[in-house]
């Protein structure tokens, strides 16, 4: 058996530390360009009680994580992600994306974030936070209120 690359399963099921060319790879394979997404050959690199947060919600557990997962697959005709920088600094990695969903009866909607992954001493995500600003990229697509969102974000914040 060949030795595994940083970032795959090992034959014996274990998986090897993450990096940025493995985490820009796994991902890039979770989200293609039809269809949706599929999460199931990056659920190993998640620890037990990985904690996930994002703008909306904040969960703890595998269970809770993968279920969140399958509930955003549901809800979408198609999801789809361009990752742009992947970068590393000790057992934190981060990525920038932008993630287009297209749902039955509304316009695809790009939604641009970050994500920090937290790696456990065992290599695997122990904490993923999500960073992006749902509101405002949703209300940026829909004519008649962006012009009214953006004047009020320039009056009150810029």
């Amino acid at each position: 058996m060949a030795p595994a690359s940083s970032g795959e399963l090992t034959d014996a099921g274990a998986i090897t530390r993450l990096t940025p060319t493995s985490v820009l790879d796994l991902w890039s394979r979770t989200y293609n360009t039809q269809g949706k997404p599929d999460w199931s050959h990056i659920f190993p690199y998640y620890h037990p009680d990985i904690v996930f947060q994002d703008s909306v919600q904040r969960l703890q557990g595998i269970d809770s994580f993968t279920a969140m997962c399958k509930r955003l697959t549901d809800r979408c005709e198609q999801l789809q992600m361009d990752l742009g920088n992947v970068l590393q600094d000790g057992n934190v990695i981060m990525m920038d994306w932008k993630m287009t969903m297209m749902f039955r009866r509304a316009p695809s909607t790009p939604i641009y974030g970050c994500t920090r992954l937290t790696l456990h001493e065992d290599g695997r995500i122990i904490e993923q936070r999500d960073y992006y600003d749902l509101w405002g990229d949703i209300i940026n697509g829909i004519p008649r209120i962006r012009g009214a969102y953006r004047r009020f974000m320039a009056r009150y914040f810029g």
